[in-house]
């Protein structure tokens, strides 16, 4: 399977996610925010950092890149992409999620390891978990804080779209393991057809044992599991 893992000026999680994928059996390789052609890619990978220095808004100047235009045509015919921390950020100004980052509730950047809850484990991302796993994975962010209006998150909720909450080390839904605010403790969230998903927590940095952490392995093991069950 292959990953088109972007590169943006600015992004600094490219070589984590590329690193994590060939670890697993994937076949990764970098494309460059000034290309056009996504070279065959079976997923892209809209890696964390801060693409163009997040001036303006986080990911506002990213959704304008040459090679977003040919992600989100690439996302329209169902393609599969994966946008992590600021690669969600970026999905979502360029519309493919809906809602919006808000700066953390304690105004300031958080580095730590968190713990989420599987919602949705049926998807091309997660069909390597099980519903209510929890899973121990890094944040990096300062704007991680996640926004919708009621109408757009009852929409997501009803059609099981929230992948991940942000809880304690039991699953508990709860503001002491909600650490940036983010509305209804929502971590990641899908698209209506399930091939699109962003999440601010890192899988990438979960993902070897030499880290100390591996539930984020789960992620491209579901991803190539879903391809081999396609072939």
């Amino acid at each position: 399977m292959k990953f088109g893992v972007v590169v943006f000026p600015g992004s600094n999680c490219d070589r984590d996610s590329f690193y994590a994928v060939k670890k697993h059996g994937g076949d990764p390789f970098y494309l460059w925010h000034k290309d056009t052609d996504l070279n065959g890619a079976d997923c892209v990978i809209l890696p964390g950092g801060f693409s163009y220095g997040d001036y303006l808004r986080t990911g506002a100047i990213a959704r304008f890149s040459p090679i977003m235009k040919s992600v989100v045509s690439f996302a329209k015919k169902g393609g599969l992409v994966l946008g992590i921390c600021n690669g969600f950020q970026i999905m979502l100004e360029a519309g493919l999620l809906p809602g919006a980052m808000l700066i953390n509730k304690s105004l300031k950047f958080l580095g730590q390891d968190v713990f989420i809850r599987v919602e949705n484990s049926s998807l091309p991302f997660t069909n390597n978990y099980r519903t209510k796993d929890i899973l121990r994975i890094p944040i990096a962010h300062f704007e991680g804080n996640y926004f919708a209006d009621e109408r757009t998150l009852d929409e997501l909720e009803g059609d099981n779209r929230v992948v991940f909450r942000y809880c304690n080390k039991k699953g508990e839904l709860n503001d002491d393991g909600n650490p940036n605010g983010s509305i209804r403790s929502i971590a990641g969230i899908c698209s209506k057809d399930g091939n699109l998903l962003g999440l601010m927590p890192h899988p990438e940095r979960a993902s070897d044992p030499l880290l100390g952490k591996e539930n984020g392995a789960g992620i491209w093991k579901s991803l190539l599991t879903y391809f081999e069950g396609r072939r």
